[in-house]
């Protein structure tokens, strides 16, 4: 185990953009796998281009988009400590909600949903999420903003994410 933490750790600091990256698809494919065969029992008829659009979209939308993100608070707030609280609030009051949109309009635009589902979907799925977003995230990133260096910041995300992605997965795939 302590290698494979220090294999992560010189691929992040040699290639810190592919690392986070790939760490944020390969997680978010592990949360949609979790919701689908032990939320929703789907043990025989696993559903693998479900998880392959979660790849997908970890790779194209949300690794690149949490790196920048990243990078923009620590450039406009700064790396000090006191800072953590204004990280939160621009977190939860800006990136929060634009990404949960997004994420939701995405994930029905790669099932195939046509601009009328789309609508439907971020209409019926964004309050109930990002209420659930508030009951979680603002405690783990005062911590991650707080505790946790820079580059080991996405990764501890990322973790807090795999319980998180198992609910957005089983979320996105509810119906009407």
């Amino acid at each position: 185990m302590a290698g494979l933490w220090r294999t992560y750790l010189r691929l992040l600091e040699k290639h810190p953009w592919k690392t986070q990256v790939i760490s944020t698809a390969t997680l978010m494919s592990m949360g949609d796998a979790l919701a689908q065969v032990y939320i929703e029992g789907k043990k025989k008829d696993y559903d693998i281009i479900r998880t392959a659009r979660f790849f997908f979209f970890g790779t194209i939308y949300v690794g690149p988009a949490l790196r920048t993100w990243y990078l923009t608070m620590e450039r406009i707030f700064g790396a000090s400590r006191n800072t953590a609280l204004l990280k939160v609030a621009a977190d939860q009051g800006c990136f929060a909600p634009a990404f949960l949109s997004t994420f939701i309009a995405g994930m029905e635009f790669l099932r195939g949903g046509k601009l009328t589902e789309i609508k439907n979907k971020i209409k019926q799925d964004f309050v109930p999420v990002l209420i659930t977003n508030y009951k979680i995230w603002p405690a783990v990133q005062i911590c991650n903003f707080y505790l946790v260096p820079f580059h080991l910041r996405i990764l501890v995300v990322n973790i807090t994410a795999l319980g998180w992605n198992t609910y957005l997965a089983w979320m996105s795939e509810q119906q009407d």
